[in-house]
């Protein structure tokens, strides 16, 4: 794995982040690049969100991998903060290099240094790659996820 450097998005990778998200058989179906401006939206009250983070990679200035990463104070766990992974992807071109590991390590390092006492992240049943990947950073399959959509 080359240079990479991990960084706080910024509204200018917004066009990377969305296409990276819609660059798997799930991302297809649920995912539209064309809508940039429902993303900036979100993008916007997640950028001024203390509590929420949206991390890249960038390789030689290009966007090459992402993820979420959200904290929650809870009560449970004696009132724990606990870190939440959502929408790790990692642009085709670099898949299998390191760089999602990478990318994974340094959120970890970043909920660690918070405070957090957990990180935790649901994964779709049907990737079975990405929870082998998942289990090699020392993540437990430890419960059943449960989600009701909303809104179409």
């Amino acid at each position: 794995m080359s240079e990479v450097i991990f960084r706080e998005a910024r509204a200018r990778d917004l066009a990377s982040i969305v296409a990276m998200l819609a660059d798997n058989d799930l991302g297809r179906n649920r995912e539209d690049a064309r809508a940039l401006e429902t993303y900036s939206l979100a993008f916007g009250q997640i950028e001024g969100d203390v509590h929420n983070r949206v991390l890249v990679g960038e390789k030689q200035g290009v966007v090459v991998a992402c993820l979420q990463l959200t904290f929650v104070r809870g009560l449970t766990r004696r009132g724990a903060l606990r870190a939440l992974v959502e929408g790790v992807r990692v642009a085709a071109a670099e898949r299998a290099s390191g760089v999602g590991e990478a990318l994974m390590k340094h959120a970890i390092a970043i909920a660690r240094d918070a405070g957090c006492k957990l990180v935790q992240l649901a994964s779709d049943k049907r990737r079975g790659r990405a929870h082998d990947f998942y289990r090699r950073l020392g993540f437990v399959d430890s419960h059943e996820g449960f989600k009701l959509e909303l809104a179409p």
